[in-house]
């Protein structure tokens, strides 16, 4: 009798347990990741690709939210003051990462406030233009917009942005006359260019294919190192002799000092979404290419973007709007 008793209280000892092991396997709980931009450009759109994945590999609810303003300080920020554990995630880029915190003072700082988990995917930079403006070329523009009463305005996606250092890069490097509006988002900053508000834009290959597919907006060059598959007779700018190139990276970081297991998970996870052939078809279809890494390899690339790019802005003179 004493003896099933004690069988009785090691059994329940047991289940309670592995219940507890059960219950604290990460993830228990719905996972956030946090995008910096407006809903329905190129940085929402791979993020909701990536958490519908993930979501099934994890056996969890991923969830997207925007958060955005301050040109990706306001969720760079959020995220980086959040709990340690996995559960809030950001999906940085070029911007958030290197650009921007190259440019000005922000509440974050890109390597100490963050434990990267992988890098998603690039994007090279296109230069397009309302598809009224009467403009065939890049010479074109450029006389265009120095021409008596012209009042170019070219939209970027905020100060820090890729959209914004291509256009600065490109107004030093040619003399053109562009006004810069910063807007909180590429997706707003395209329909104001679709709309003729603004007449050009420098927005990443992924949130720009749709529109020049559906001719909205008219494509005049690469602002990037190498000619896009997506649009093969797109010239680069540099073929053009204009050296301006922006290859764009997005990439997902946990909060500085997230433990090591659960970045582990969460690395895995992202790499299995992006191993996905349909994941990759998606991405490849718009103008992106899938980029797999590990955290190691995240933390190096945005190191050495950040001394990349605080050494263009130092020497252009480029600074924040």
């Amino acid at each position: 009798m004493k003896y099933s008793i004690l069988m009785g209280m090691l059994l329940g000892c047991s289940v309670s347990n592995m219940s507890f092991a059960a219950d604290t396997t990460f993830p228990t709980r719905p996972i956030t990741i946090v995008v910096p931009t407006a809903p329905g450009g190129g940085n929402d759109a791979m993020a909701r690709i990536l958490a519908q994945k993930m979501s099934e590999d994890l056996n969890q609810s991923v969830i997207v939210e925007n958060k955005t303003g301050a040109n990706g300080d306001i969720a760079s920020s959020y995220v980086a003051r959040e709990k340690p554990d996995g559960y809030k995630v950001l999906f940085g880029y070029i911007a958030t990462h290197a650009i921007n915190p190259s440019m000005q003072k922000l509440n974050y700082d890109p390597v100490a406030d963050f434990s990267p988990i992988g890098t998603v995917a690039t994007s090279p930079t296109l230069m397009v233009v309302n598809k009224d403006l009467p403009v065939s070329t890049v010479d074109d523009l450029i006389k265009m917009s120095k021409e008596d009463g012209a009042n170019l305005n070219y939209a970027s996606a905020g100060s820090g942005t890729a959209p914004h250092a291509a256009g600065a890069l490109f107004k030093l490097a040619t003399g053109a006359k562009m006004q810069d509006i910063p807007y909180k988002g590429s997706n707003p900053a395209m329909m104001d260019t679709i709309g003729g508000t603004t007449q050009v834009m420098f927005p990443s290959l992924f949130s720009a294919a749709p529109h020049i597919k559906s001719g909205t907006v008219r494509a005049l060059a690469v602002a990037g190192d190498a000619r896009t598959d997506v649009f093969p007779d797109l010239p680069t700018l540099k073929e053009q002799g204009i050296d301006v190139s922006v290859d764009q990276w997005y990439a997902l970081f946990a909060p500085a000092n997230t433990p090591d297991d659960l970045v582990a998970t969460l690395n895995k996870s992202l790499n299995a979404a992006l191993n996905d052939p349909q994941v990759r078809q998606s991405f490849v279809d718009q103008g992106a290419v899938v980029r797999i890494s590990t955290p190691d390899e995240l933390k190096e690339l945005v190191i050495h973007d950040l001394a990349k790019w605080k050494k263009i802005i130092a020497e252009s003179g480029m600074s924040a709007q």
